[in-house]
């Protein structure tokens, strides 16, 4: 039996769980003005994953990189839950 699909996808379920507070508490503190952090981090892990001639470890940054990219449509997302009163707004962030 193979289980590097099934290695992969727990990876990748473990990586999107993890972000997942990360663009909550990031929206909480900066707003979506901290995108661009995710675009450059997010580059950075996919070029990584380019050049890494490991395939399982390529595979964890190229998951890493593209969860990277989609956090920073779950960071606009974030501000329009917190603008509908989903999650709490930061009272000492100005509503910009």
């Amino acid at each position: 039996m193979y289980f590097h699909g099934l290695f992969a996808g727990i990876a990748a379920l473990v990586i999107i769980g993890l972000f997942h507070p990360v663009v909550i508490k990031g929206e909480y503190h900066f707003g979506k003005r901290i995108w661009p952090f995710f675009l450059i981090t997010g580059l950075g892990f996919t070029a990584a994953a380019c050049i890494v001639s490991h395939a399982y470890l390529s595979a964890l940054l190229g998951i890493t990189g593209f969860t990277c990219f989609w956090s920073i449509k779950e960071l606009f997302d974030q501000e329009e839950r917190v603008k509908r009163g989903w999650f709490p707004r930061n009272p000492s962030r100005n509503p910009a």
